[in-house]
């Protein structure tokens, strides 16, 4: 598809986009800010919607975003399996992943390998404020915005209830909520260190820096760890193109994403911080939002997203055998 299609697609999607679902015969129904979770007879259905979030809040739709999301995890999922085992089961359709129904460990492994980010729980804000001990760890003085740490680091948060904003913290904080064991929080430190390398490595291989990035885990019935949720999206992760990565950072310029930072920047150019009723999203950073996602999809695959065009409902409903209630 040239560019001139693809933006001309994209745009005619705007009003069709997959704002909600309601789907009971799946199961007991979690919506969460991007994807709705239906959990029936040990299976999880995980639908993926083209909501967007950011600074913990529900901010829009992006035409096919839940399309590029599901289908980049699952690529994920599937490159990483012999590295750290996940609940997936099957894709049956573009927006869904048909998962095994895992009981949560309640803290989000975020791993970090820059001092970036732009929100206010990011290292880079609370290194530019002269905090020099983050989540734990000592950071060394003189570092840049966007420079490469000297390792990767751990940096958990809890698991927010929806409307509420996670907080970051040491392993020491972290488990003094007492929403996670040691053993836990221990198992998924490792697991998560894995991914992150073997990310890495497949990112590097396709001229892409995963800069950061966060993993969510759960157990199984038979009490196995496993990487749930998604990986490696444009969503969990920060991306940048590595071909322009040294010459920006040395003339001191933010490089090149291809992840939702893009919509994170707009909203900062706006003055929106992520307190108060956010403004709504122009269709021409909707559009462009999805250009950068389903870029990010193609670098990391290698392969053309074609977007499956069929009103979303009665196709899921379809795939899954059930009927539709919009």
């Amino acid at each position: 598809m040239t560019e001139s299609a693809l933006s001309a697609t994209l745009r005619k999607a705007l009003p069709d986009c997959l704002a909600a679902t309601d789907f009971p015969q799946l199961g007991e129904k979690y919506e969460g800010k991007v994807r709705d979770n239906y959990t029936r007879g040990g299976r999880r259905f995980i639908v993926v919607t083209d909501r967007i979030s950011a600074f913990d809040r529900v901010l829009g739709t992006v035409p096919f975003k839940g399309q590029v999301l599901n289908r980049l995890a699952a690529w994920w999922f599937e490159q990483t399996r012999a590295v750290v085992p996940n609940h997936v089961v099957r894709v049956p359709d573009p927006n869904v992943l048909e998962c095994v129904d895992c009981t949560p460990v309640l803290v989000e492994m975020v791993v970090r390998a820059y001092a970036t980010g732009t929100t206010s729980t990011s290292l880079w804000t609370h290194y530019e404020r002269g905090v020099r001990t983050f989540c734990g760890h000592e950071l060394p003085d003189g570092l840049k915005k966007h420079q490469k740490l000297p390792e990767p680091i751990l940096t958990p948060t809890t698991k927010a209830p929806k409307g509420e904003h996670d907080v970051s913290g040491s392993r020491e904080e972290i488990l003094a909520t007492g929403m996670v064991t040691a053993k836990d929080f221990d198992e998924a430190e490792v697991l998560a260190m894995k991914l992150f390398a073997a990310g890495q490595t497949l990112c590097a291989e396709r001229g892409l820096i995963l800069v950061d990035t966060k993993y969510e885990f759960g157990r199984t019935r038979a009490g196995q760890l496993v990487v749930i949720d998604e990986i490696h999206t444009p969503d969990s992760s920060r991306f940048w193109k590595a071909a322009t990565y040294d010459e920006r950072f040395r003339a001191g310029q933010d490089p090149d994403p291809l992840d939702k930072d893009f919509v994170r920047r707009w909203y900062l150019a706006q003055g929106y911080k992520g307190d108060g009723e956010p403004p709504p999203m122009t269709d021409d950073v909707r559009v462009g939002a999805a250009e950068r996602y389903i870029a990010a999809y193609e670098q990391i695959t290698g392969t053309t997203f074609v977007p499956d065009t069929e009103p979303p409902f009665a196709r899921i409903a379809r795939n899954l055998g059930i009927g539709a209630k919009a």
